[in-house]
């Protein structure tokens, strides 16, 4: 009896890490932290629109307090939550840096200063509603976002700001532009210098912070020679609220709208990304409505944002990563560094002593975080099938249009005035064509589906798919699985395929649906990790291609030997090789790992292991093969259809 009722007691006891709350020191410590690798990035974006749209340097120092504060409720909004607003995971919100170039746009096409502030506060509020109530929705047009897409606007946003951040390190935009400056050059690259030596020399916390170390210190020399000023900093009161429409009731404007809105839906998918990374850094289940939850506190966040003179907001990428690293899972740590921020944005001394740092020592920090920026988009855009002439076609034009219009804002003039607000902002521009392009290259048309991507200018259709023969079928998609070829044989029975996830399960269900013995055999001609054979080519390019990933076929002696004693060790007890997914791997080091586990269980569980991993190996060789393939909805499928 007393077993009967301790069982009920210890599940209610029970909490999930990501609801554990901490003692208040331990909140108060690991909060602050979250705010010292946030706050660089945070005040960067009101600095650099400030200085963009000619600003005063106290409207600078409002914007900042109120963008700290705003900051920290929409924070406090994602991590607690309430109602069907917030995903209650330890996620701190931030200006998307997205929104940068359109809002200038905005404001310079409004003429600049308060006016042009007022027209983007009025496009963020609709911006921001439209994105609370499409939340739902929007789960359902991920498959219109896919690399191709997201690698693009990434690239674009970090191409487009590198100008800016240029302008920045020579002076500051404006008449104290200074490019022939041996100063402001010393200040910038010092600066950039040691941030990079920071995040050489050091790990975890202190590579964190190495953009806030960069500017404390760059500051503080270009102070100690005269060329930075605090004199505002006196004068600034300890206490200030930011009143609501502080600079004016906001104005509305049709194309600064529509601008701003496309923002969202970029960073809508941005959002996206975050909330399942940081599922998986927390390993709690994510679902179609924790998506919607996180994008309505976005919205709503967004909203306040407008209200209280701050701007867009979204999941801030660094804070998922510092998660990852301290794995300190409770949202309550979050919570409270929103607290922090909160308080911060409420001491206007703080914001006047943010704007006196200098130019040149801020342009070399942005410097590093805008190609920062661009090489995320790098990476996005390698998981696209390039030999499909489509998706050169978007990305190509993309790119193009948007630095065309970065490198000459003036061009902007020659369209009529509606339209300025779109054409002068290279990111909008770039983000709408890129979205245009893919839907009408892949979702519009009688060739709509996916290509298989046998040769460049070689490609099969989907319907063409669906006509095939047998043998046809076979010979196209034989690669997906190593040996026989009854998985891909069987699949042919499921035809007609709907679209590529119809023709995905196909193989999936004529894999698992097969004998022990037919399995068993399928198992056995997988070669083994790290073998010769791979490396040398004779088990064919799939296998090359899939173990070089992370340099499986290219170890040294020790890191081969090592491989090859626990492969041997594992064929020794199961009788069938170590079958693993590389790609599904982060390191050398966590294949091994997973290996020595593996080598504990039962046989019938390796078995079925073996089974799932050789799906996972055609998951991602289809994805390969079928030139539209949606890796990112792929990997996200597991989650939201549950």
């Amino acid at each position: 009896m007393s077993t009967a009722t301790a069982t009920p007691q210890s599940k209610r006891a029970s909490r999930h890490p990501v609801d554990e709350v901490l003692p208040l020191p331990k909140l108060a410590i690991y909060g602050f932290q979250h705010v010292l690798a946030f706050y660089a990035g945070a005040v960067i974006v009101p600095i650099l629109l400030a200085s963009a749209i000619g600003l005063s340097t106290p409207e600078l120092i409002h914007l900042i307090n109120a963008d700290l504060f705003t900051c920290g409720i929409a924070s406090i909004i994602q991590s607690i939550g309430f109602w069907k607003v917030g995903v209650k995971l330890p996620l701190l919100q931030g200006v998307t840096f997205t929104a940068v170039s359109p809002m200038i746009a905005i404001g310079m096409a409004a003429g600049g200063g308060t006016d042009g502030l007022l027209v983007i506060y009025g496009a963020v509020i609709v911006a921001g509603l439209f994105t609370f109530f499409m939340a739902p929705y929007f789960s359902r047009l991920i498959r219109f976002f896919p690399p191709v897409v997201t690698g693009s606007v990434i690239t674009i946003i970090g191409l487009a700001l590198l100008p800016v951040a240029a302008a920045d390190a020579a002076g500051g935009a404006g008449p104290t532009l200074d490019p022939a400056s041996g100063r402001n050059l010393a200040y910038a690259l010092g600066t950039l210098a040691l941030i990079v030596a920071i995040q050489r020399i050091f790990k975890g916390f202190m590579a964190t912070v190495a953009v806030l170390i960069g500017l404390v210190v760059g500051t503080l020399v270009a102070w100690a020679l005269g060329d930075a000023h605090f004199d505002l900093v006196g004068g600034s009161g300890w206490v200030g609220v930011t009143t609501p429409f502080h600079f004016g009731w906001p104005k509305f404007s049709v194309a600064a709208i529509i601008s701003m809105i496309v923002v969202m839906l970029i960073t809508a998918v941005e959002t996206t990304g975050d909330v399942f990374a940081t599922g998986e850094i927390v390993e709690k289940r994510i679902g179609k409505e924790d998506i919607a939850r996180a994008l309505r506190a976005d919205g709503l966040a967004t909203t306040i944002g407008g209200v209280f003179n701050s701007f867009p907001y979204t999941c801030f990428a660094e804070n998922v990563g510092l998660v990852r690293l301290t794995r300190v899972k409770s949202r309550y740590v979050v919570a409270t560094a929103g607290l922090i921020m909160v308080i911060i944005g409420l001491i206007p001394k703080a914001g006047a002593i943010v704007a006196g740092i200098p130019h040149p020592v801020l342009g070399g920090a942005a410097l590093a975080m805008f190609a920062t920026v661009a090489v995320v988009g790098f990476q996005t855009l390698s998981r696209v099938d390039f030999h499909d002439h489509r998706n050169v076609v978007i990305v190509a034009t993309s790119v193009g249009l948007a630095m065309y219009v970065t490198a000459q804002p003036d061009v902007a003039k020659a369209v009529p005035h509606w339209a300025q607000i779109i054409l002068g902002s290279g990111i909008t521009l770039g983000s709408i064509t890129a979205i245009v392009l893919n839907f009408v290259f892949h979702h519009v048309g009688s060739s709509r589906g996916p290509a298989v991507a046998g040769a460049p200018g070689a490609l099969v259709r989907l319907s063409e798919v669906n006509e095939m023969t047998r043998d046809e079928f076979a010979d196209t998609f034989g690669s997906l699985f190593k040996g026989p070829r009854w998985v891909v044989e069987r699949a042919f029975d499921s035809r007609p395929f709907t679209d590529t996830i119809d023709l995905r399960r196909a193989f999936q269900e004529a894999l698992f649906s097969a004998t022990e013995d037919e399995q068993r055999l399928l198992i056995d001609s997988y070669p083994d990790l790290g073998a010769d054979s791979v490396a040398e080519g004779e088990e064919g390019p799939d296998s090359l291609r899939d173990q070089s990933v992370l340099g499986l076929t290219r170890l040294d002696e020790k890191a081969h030997a090592e491989l090859a004693e626990l492969t041997a060790q594992y064929r020794d007890r199961f009788g069938f090789p170590l079958v693993t997914c590389v790609r599904d791997r982060d390191s050398f080091d966590q294949v091994v790992r997973t290996g020595w586990e593996r080598v504990n269980n039962s046989p019938a569980q390796e078995h079925a292991s073996a089974l799932v991993e050789i799906a996972k190996i055609a998951g991602y060789r289809f994805d390969d093969l079928v030139a539209d393939a949606n890796p990112i909805h792929s990997a996200r499928t597991r989650f939201v259809e549950s």
